[in-house]
């Protein structure tokens, strides 16, 4: 049994009003195991950036400027997840994005019924206890202290950890230890949830190092920032 466990970024809450997906990630599962092959895609929104958006994931009008558009790559995504399970945290969201930029090129539309709402199971199962991501990997002990910042595959790869332990899964680390998950014959070990792919450009200028630098200077040779 193929499973997709899928995230998306975008400029905002609703398509209808303009805005636009800017990152997908996704990560594969075979019978509740990580394969290692996974999916992810920065995306030009051919808009500008909310500050309100940025502030959550960090992507900016300059970096996601080269990026590819939705339609360039609205069908490769389409062929990467075909028609297994999407596992993703408030699917209602996910899915009323990518409906509308596959509406906007032509492309099928993901069925509803295709995604299995992680958002959901955690609110049935802890009735009145936090559901956001960071909630569940807090009750289930799931390492997400490099999620600083909102990001599609990271935030897919700590999902899928989170998804195995609400359904009860048979292996409670998910095989992301050194234990092996077959795929086709082959051995993967050591997977594990990692930092962005293309790590984001700095959201602090030149100047305000150079201010911070000369503020540090006038504090005398036993100021903090200057121990090791």
């Amino acid at each position: 049994m193929r499973e997709i466990v899928l995230d998306t970024e975008t400029t905002g809450f609703d398509p209808q009003t303009g805005d636009r997906i800017v990152e997908i990630g996704a990560v594969e599962l075979m019978r509740h195991m990580a394969t290692g092959n996974t999916y992810h895609q920065y995306i030009n929104p051919e808009r500008g950036m909310p500050n309100e958006a940025f502030e959550i994931h960090g992507l900016g009008d300059d970096f996601l400027r080269d990026k590819p558009k939705f339609a360039q790559i609205g069908q490769a995504f389409l062929d990467f997840i075909g028609d297994s399970k999407l596992i993703i945290h408030n699917a209602a969201f996910d899915i009323k994005f990518l409906n509308a930029e596959l509406k906007w090129m032509g492309l099928p539309q993901i069925p509803w019924e295709q995604a299995i709402d992680t958002l959901a199971i955690a609110r049935k199962k802890f009735p009145g206890s936090p559901s956001s991501l960071d909630a569940l990997c807090r009750r289930y002990g799931i390492d997400n202290s490099s999620r600083t910042l909102h990001g599609a595959l990271l935030d897919s790869e700590i999902l899928a950890e989170v998804y195995l332990e609400l359904i009860g899964g048979k292996q409670p680390d998910f095989g992301l230890s050194n234990r092996a998950v077959p795929k086709d014959g082959e051995q993967i070990t050591q997977w594990t949830p990692g930092p962005r792919p293309t790590p984001l450009p700095p959201r602090i200028t030149e100047k305000e190092i150079a201010a911070h630098a000369e503020f540090i200077s006038k504090l005398g040779g036993d100021a903090l920032w200057l121990k090791s």
